[in-house]
Formats: structure tokens, sequence, C-alpha cells
């Protein structure tokens, strides 16, 4: 009898090991419960955009956002209403659930001309911020390898931290580190490495909001550690499924601006 107890000792430690391994999340399924969080039929939003230099001289832009999903293509459009130097440029990005590359489009009024965003000039800044036209985009699941680094609490919240390397060796990033909050799958922090494997910019989420069951990102701050150059991004006025119309994506509606 005492030996037929320690097996079944033995068995349940086993069987709970097997347990706790099988429930580990992988790094590419962690990211992709990032990717599958709902966002809502469609939302609009104001953008305060703050540019700060290395002199600590800033600027600040206010920006009208406008997404909506169309099942197989979600589809953004911002248009910037201030200040007076930038008004009424627009940028438009359509993302696909396939592995198509995002179209991206700009308007420069002084241009008077919509011009498309090239895979050439995806690392190119946008608008003068520390955001590429690539990390506007959606970055495709499987054009990286995701791997669970470890987990660890960031401001109070038990995270994932997962490594994405990406397959393609021209991609202008080595590597990213991100912090995943595991209430929620909101990513709270984002390390970009450049080609040299150096660390070239850090993505902070400060506030997140729960608005209508859909999480929302209200507030974040990208530092360029290398340029000494930062962009802080505040959310407001944030509406969701409140009947965006499809129209409003279309190079037409870029031109003629709100």
């Amino acid at each position: 009898m005492k030996t037929v107890t320690i097996r079944l000792i033995v068995m349940a430690v086993f069987l709970t090991a097997a347990i706790g391994v099988k429930a580990q999340l992988t790094g590419r399924e962690i990211i992709k419960k990032v990717y599958d969080r709902p966002t809502g039929n469609d939302q609009t939003s104001i953008l305060t955009m703050t540019l700060t230099n290395s002199s600590g001289q800033t600027r600040i832009r206010k920006i009208k956002q406008f997404t909506k999903d169309f099942g197989k293509v979600e589809k953004k459009i911002m248009f910037f209403m201030s200040p007076a130097d930038v008004r009424n440029t627009s940028f438009m990005n359509w993302s696909y659930d396939n592995d198509n590359a995002d179209d991206q489009w700009i308007y420069l009024p002084a241009l008077k001309k919509v011009k498309r965003i090239s895979s050439d000039s995806k690392s190119d800044y946008f608008m003068g911020s520390d955001f590429t036209y690539d990390d506007l985009g959606d970055r495709k699941l499987d054009a990286d390898v995701h791997k669970l680094l470890r987990e660890e609490t960031l401001n109070g919240n038990p995270c994932y931290v997962v490594e994405s390397v990406s397959k393609d060796k021209d991609y202008m990033y080595s590597k990213t580190i991100t912090w995943i909050r595991k209430d929620s799958f909101v990513g709270v922090k984002k390390e970009f490495y450049d080609e040299d494997g150096e660390l070239l910019k850090i993505l902070e989420i400060k506030k997140v909001a729960n608005i209508s069951g859909i999480w929302v990102i209200e507030h974040s701050l990208m530092r360029n550690v290398q340029r000494n150059h930062s962009t802080d991004i505040s959310l407001s006025d944030v509406k969701i499924n409140s009947g965006v119309s499809a129209s409003m994506f279309t190079e037409r509606m870029m031109m003629r601006g709100l």
C-alpha cells in the first residue's frame, strides 16, 4: 500500500508539471494575443503630439484620427489640425489580415499631391517624430521570430517579456523587446535595437484605459536614446463604434481634409 501511495504521489507531481508546461504560452502565442485584442469596429480620437529635441525645445501638434475595421483590412487616417505649418497634412494607412505589406500615403498641402510611401521610405521618421512610417503600420505576426525571455512585474503589473527578431536581415531593427501585461495583453513597454544591436528607442505606455470594453492606449512616450529626442502622444475625446463612414478613407478625403 505504501509503494502504491508513493507511485501515485510521483505521478501527481509529474502530471502537475506537465500541465504547467502545457499552460505556458510561447512568445508567438503571446504576441498573437496582443494582435487579436479587440479594438472595436471603429475609433476616433484627438492626438496631441509633443516633440522635444535635445535642447529641451518643444513643438506641439494636434491631430484628428479615424480608424475602421473592414474585416480583411483595417484603415486609419490622420489629419493635422495645428500648428499652421503642418495644418491640412494628412496620412493614411491600410493594414491587411494577410501577408501583404501595409499601404501608406501622405498628403502635403504645399505639393497639393498625395504621395505613396514606398517600401524604401518605411524607415523614415514621420513628420519629425520618433516614429517611423513602419512603426505606424501593422507588423505582421510571422515577420519575426518571437521568444519569451522571462516574466516580470513592471509598474505593479505582471508582464511577459518577449523578444522579436526579424526574419529579414535587412530590416531596420535587429530586434525588439516588448513588455506585455498578462491581464490585458497590452504592450506597455518596447525597446527597439538598431542594425548594430544597439539600443535605439524606448516606447513607454504611460496610461491605458478600458473604454466600452476596449483597451485604449491614452498616453505614450517614445524616446530616441541615440538622438536624445522624444515624442509624447496623448489621446483625448476617444469614441468607439461611433459609425465612422467608409468613405473617410480615400485619397480624395486626404486632399479635402476635415
